[in-house]
């Protein structure tokens, strides 16, 4: 047994550091005298010791000692034409128990990738073969090129995936976000549910995401439902998280937060789908959950995105935006593919100003994630306050066309329509079909109950959001109560909606100014109406790390609130 022999033995046992300091002494001896490694044993040495920077993630150092392996390889190759010829079958064997080649290779991508360098990364795995890429490099390969919005070649991958591995459910995933037909990735899969007993979930399973990524909120909660009912996949946390997740997008808030809440209990480690949960929670007014939840995902991972976001969401809605700017940012360093990062980025920028910034990173977010009005939103939201209102029309005409007539699509539109004296009365009947199809649907109603504010239509406004307080409880909602009834001289009613927005949201200022006012007025029949939308229906979007440098800095020396405020 030679000392190659033990530094291989110490890396499969992980004793990384060890293998690190012994690698380098031995290459260091081998420069020194060429003659005391073989091609072959240097070549092992590099791999290893490349390894070993690997897992102290010295990811640059590491990319640079495996290119120099390669090199090394290179030049075995070129001697073992000679040695086969005259060491025979142990040479083979030699080459046979020799780190891969391809092996090395896909470290390099993944350095590469974690560096953010995501053109060398797709270079390197290009340049081998198609037949001697295995699952993982297809697989890195069609996230790579999709990313980089290289779709054609990303279902190629994603395919090739699927050929060697049936069962790899994420690059399932991948094609129906690419708009695979849902029927075309099932017939991928037949044979294996065939062979298999107690697969027959899975036909389903892959209809239900195909319905979430073509944007059929309703046909995909309804298809997870099912699944979810089946005694064998009931409680399974992953389907749970998809579930709350396609009820936000469908703007479902409290059966979002009920199937967050429920995935949590199941899971208290649960980290996807938080981003979320945590954003919804905090635009309900449930700061202080927000917190506690924030300060709880830092103990599991400071390396994910979520953590970051929730607190992150804790700030924005605390009006503290440069702070939610730097948290976003910090998200997004973590995970650049993070939509809900990139809308709170983007709502904070927003929120101070520099609209021309958010845009960017609403369009981003709208690229990652082309379903989620949420993203569609934030960016007419920018037009609007920029007085875009042709770009945010022709936005939300976009949306109804390729979406449809629904009650979401039908609000964004009437949304834009109220920002027009000329639209005002398309507005009206726009809401109206939304109001039809979802009598409980929050945004359409404040937007309803703007207009009838407008035309100083109280009464029927009192009856809409009353009828609408029926089987929810919004801070928003009851606030708007609150100022209608002052319009009719309730001014007893409506202190107590006030109040019972103040007890949902204690941070809510204008049903504090709206009581204060009550109370300090003489004359309480000359109290004026204000009436607001939901001045957040925060999401933010896209962003890159350059928008928010001074933030950063302003926060870089804070780490005491490292997530725990």
């Amino acid at each position: 047994m030679n000392v190659i022999d033990h530094v291989r033995d110490m890396a499969a046992a992980g004793l990384h550091s060890n293998v690190r300091i012994l690698s380098s002494l031995l290459l260091t001896m081998s420069n020194n005298n060429p003659e005391l490694f073989s091609p072959a044993q240097k070549y092992q040495l590099l791999v290893y010791h490349a390894d070993s920077i690997f897992h102290d993630k010295e990811y640059r150092n590491a990319a640079c000692k495996y290119s120099m392996a390669l090199q090394q390889k290179k030049v075995l190759s070129k001697t073992s034409k000679v040695r086969t010829s005259t060491g025979g079958a142990a040479s083979n064997i030699q080459a046979q128990s020799l780190p891969s080649e391809i092996e090395v290779k896909y470290k390099i991508a993944e350095c590469y990738t974690i560096l953010k360098l995501d053109k060398d990364a797709i270079a390197v795995l290009d340049g081998i073969p198609s037949r001697q890429r295995t699952p993982k490099i297809n697989m890195m390969l069609a996230n790579l090129y999709r990313k980089a919005g290289q779709e054609r070649s990303a279902v190629t991958s994603y395919k090739e995936v699927l050929r060697q591995c049936p069962l790899a459910l994420d690059a399932i995933i991948g094609l129906l976000s690419l708009s695979v037909k849902g029927a075309e990735v099932a017939s991928m899969t037949v044979d294996v549910i065939q062979s298999i007993p107690n697969l027959d979930w899975l036909s389903v399973w892959i209809k239900a995401y195909a319905f979430i990524h073509a944007g059929d909120n309703q046909r995909a909660i309804n298809t997870i439902c099912s699944l979810e009912k089946k005694s064998l996949l009931r409680d399974n946390v992953d389907l749970l998280v998809s579930l709350a997740d396609v009820y936000f997008r469908a703007g479902d808030t409290k059966n979002a937060i009920l199937k967050f809440e429920q995935a949590q209990m199941l899971d208290p480690y649960l980290i996807k789908g938080m981003d979320v949960y945590g954003y919804l929670m905090a635009r309900e007014g449930h700061l202080e959950d927000v917190e506690v939840l924030g300060g709880r995902l830092f103990n599991i991972s400071d390396q994910h995105a979520e953590p970051w976001v929730i607190s992150g969401c804790h700030s924005f809605y605390s009006k503290r935006y440069s702070r939610a700017l730097y948290l976003g940012a910090k998200a997004i360093q973590l995970n650049s593919n993070s939509v809900q990062a990139l809308l709170l980025k983007g709502a904070a920028l927003r929120n101070m100003g520099r609209v021309q910034e958010a845009i960017i990173h609403f369009r981003e977010a709208m690229r990652l994630a082309p379903c989620r009005l949420d993203c569609y939103e934030g960016l007419i939201d920018c037009y609007l306050a920029s007085n875009g209102i042709r770009e945010a029309m022709g936005m939300a005409n976009n949306i109804y066309k390729t979406l449809g007539a629904n009650a979401q699509t039908l609000t964004i539109l009437a949304t834009v329509c109220l920002e027009d004296p000329v639209t005002q009365e398309k507005a009206k009947t726009l809401l109206d079909k939304a109001l039809a199809q979802r009598p409980d649907y929050t945004k359409a109603v404040v937007k309803k109950a703007e207009l009838l504010s407008r035309e100083q239509k109280y009464e029927e406004g009192i009856a809409l959001l009353r009828n609408a307080l029926a089987n929810q409880s919004d801070c928003l909602l009851h606030r708007m109560l609150g100022d209608f009834l002052v319009a009719v001289n309730d001014y007893q009613e409506a202190m107590d909606q006030y109040s019972i927005a103040l007890s949902l949201d204690p941070n809510d200022q204008k049903s504090l100014e709206g009581m204060q006012k009550m109370e300090k007025e003489e004359s309480p029949s000359d109290a004026t109406v204000e009436l607001d939308g939901d001045d957040m229906e925060g999401s933010g979007e896209d962003g890159d790390l350059e928008g928010s440098d001074n933030e950063a800095a302003q926060w870089a020396d804070q780490e005491q609130w490292f997530g725990m405020q």
